[in-house]
C-alpha cells in the first residue's frame, strides 16, 4: 500500500486533524513557521458574514460578525491537536475559537474550519479595515521577533501570555525609539 501526504479537501480528514481559517498575521507563512515549525498546506478562502477590523494600539486585526461583509484569508489544513493548542495559546484571551463555514476561493467548495473571533463585540478600539500588505510592509519583521519571544516563553514553566509578550515587546520598542 502506498500512502500520500497530500490532502484532498473534499475527502474526510482524520479525526485528530483540523482546518483553521486565518485572516491576519497568520496569513504570513513566516509567522506560522515560527509557531508550528512548519507551514501547513493551505488554500485561499472567504468567510462570509464577518468584517476584519483594525484595533487601536495593536498591529493585528480582529473579526466580528457583520451582515453583508466578508473576510478573505486562507484555510490551514491538517492542523494537529498540539498545533491547535499553540494557536489557542497564541490567540490568548482576546479571541474565542469558533467553528465557521468558509468558501474555498478556487473551487467554491464549502468547508468547516475553526477561526478566532474577537471576544469583545462592542470594543470601542475596533475601526475601519485591516490591510495585510500594509502590515507585511510595516510590522511583520517586528511581529516575527515578538512571536519568537512568545515561543521561547511558551517553553518556560511560568510563561507569559501572548498579550503580555506583545505588550512588553512593543513597550520595549516604544522605549527605545528616539523622542522628538
Amino acid at each position: 500500500m502506498s500512502s500520500s501526504s497530500s490532502t484532498v479537501v473534499g475527502s474526510p480528514r482524520p479525526p485528530n486533524l483540523h482546518n483553521v481559517f486565518v485572516y491576519g498575521s497568520l496569513l504570513a507563512d513566516e509567522v506560522v513557521r515560527v509557531l508550528l515549525d512548519r507551514v501547513p498546506q493551505s488554500q485561499p478562502a472567504v468567510l462570509d458574514g464577518y468584517h476584519r477590523y483594525s484595533i487601536k494600539g495593536r498591529v493585528y486585526p480582529a473579526i466580528l460578525p457583520v451582515e453583508n461583509k466578508n473576510v478573505t484569508g486562507k484555510v490551514l489544513l491538517g492542523i494537529t491537536v498540539p498545533e491547535l493548542y499553540i494557536f489557542d495559546t497564541f490567540e490568548d484571551y482576546e479571541y474565542q475559537r469558533s467553528t465557521v463555514e468558509i468558501d474555498l476561493k478556487d473551487t467554491s467548495e464549502k468547508l468547516k474550519a475553526y477561526t478566532y473571533v474577537w471576544g469583545n463585540r462592542s470594543d470601542p478600539n475596533l475601526y475601519g479595515d485591516w490591510d495585510f500588505e500594509e502590515w507585511r510592509r510595516l510590522h511583520m519583521n517586528d511581529f516575527i521577533k515578538m512571536t519568537n519571544g512568545f515561543m521561547e516563553e511558551l517553553e518556560l514553566p511560568e510563561s507569559k501570555t501572548r498579550v503580555a509578550t506583545y505588550e512588553s515587546f512593543y513597550q520595549h520598542e516604544d522605549d527605545s525609539s528616539p523622542i522628538s
